[in-house]
C-alpha cells in the first residue's frame, strides 16, 4: 500500500494506536517508490532535552523515516517536554497554540515534498487548549484524513464515532488503517468486516503493530 502523493492528515481513534509506526511505514514505501516523503508533527507532547533542545521520540521517528531533511522545529513546531494531554502540557509551558498559525506553517514545510503525512496528537478531539482541539488544527489543514484504528475491545464504537466526526466536519477521509493491538479481545476478522462495511471501503492496510 503506497499513499503516492499530496498532503494527508493522521488521525487515530485514540492514543496509542499506532500512527506514528504507520505514519513512518507509508514515509518508507514512498522512498522505495522515489517519491519525495516528509513527516510532520506539529504537536507533540513528551520530550526530553537535548543539546539541540526539546525532541520527541515519535517526532525524531518520522525525520528519520523521511526522505526530505528540514529543520526539526519546522517538522515539529510545537515540543512540549510533559508527557500529557497537549493542552495540560502547553499550559505547563505557558505556550499558546495557535492553530491558524501552526497549518501554514506545515502547509508551507509540505510544498517542498511530493508526499507529506501529518500526525495529529492523541485523537480526533484531543485538547489544545480549553477551546480548540486536534480537530480544529485538521480543518484549518484541510487535508484528506487517514485514520489508523486500533483493533481491540471498543475500536468499532470508536472507529464509527471517529470518523463520523471527520465526515461531518467537511474532511474527506481518504481511508483507514486496521492496527491489531492485542490479542484479548474478538475476531479481528470480524471487526476489520463490519468496518468495512460501516466506514464504506476496507482498510488500506492491516496488521500488528504494537507502538513503543
Amino acid at each position: 500500500m503506497i499513499i503516492t502523493r499530496g498532503l494527508f492528515f493522521i488521525a487515530g481513534t485514540d492514543t496509542g494506536v499506532g500512527k506514528t509506526w504507520w505514519t513512518t511505514e507509508l514515509l518508507r514505501q514512498a522512498n522505495k517508490a522515489g517519491i519525495r516523503s516528509l513527516g510532520l508533527k506539529p504537536v507533540a507532547a513528551g520530550a526530553v532535552r537535548t543539546p539541540q533542545g526539546w525532541r520527541n521520540d515519535d517526532a525524531l521517528a518520522l525525520q528519520a523515516a523521511s526522505s526530505l531533511a528540514i529543520p526539526y522545529a519546522d517538522l515539529n513546531p510545537v515540543c512540549l517536554p510533559l508527557a500529557t494531554s497537549p493542552h495540560l502540557a502547553a499550559r505547563s509551558a505557558a505556550v499558546a497554540i495557535d492553530v491558524y498559525a501552526l497549518a501554514n506553517l506545515v502547509r508551507a514545510s509540505a510544498l517542498q515534498a511530493e508526499l507529506a503525512l501529518v500526525e495529529g496528537a492523541g485523537g480526533w478531539l484531543t485538547p489544545l487548549d480549553n477551546q480548540r482541539t486536534m480537530a480544529d488544527f485538521a480543518l484549518q489543514l484541510a487535508a484528506p484524513v487517514i485514520l489508523v484504528v486500533g483493533l481491540r475491545l471498543g475500536c468499532l464504537n470508536h472507529a464509527q464515532l471517529t470518523a463520523n466526526a471527520i465526515q461531518e466536519s467537511g474532511l474527506p477521509l481518504a481511508g483507514w488503517i486496521a492496527n491489531e493491538l492485542a490479542d484479548d479481545h474478538g475476531d479481528r476478522s470480524a471487526q476489520i468486516d463490519f468496518l468495512t462495511r460501516r466506514l464504506g471501503q476496507p482498510p488500506l492496510a492491516t496488521g500488528s503493530r504494537l507502538p513503543p
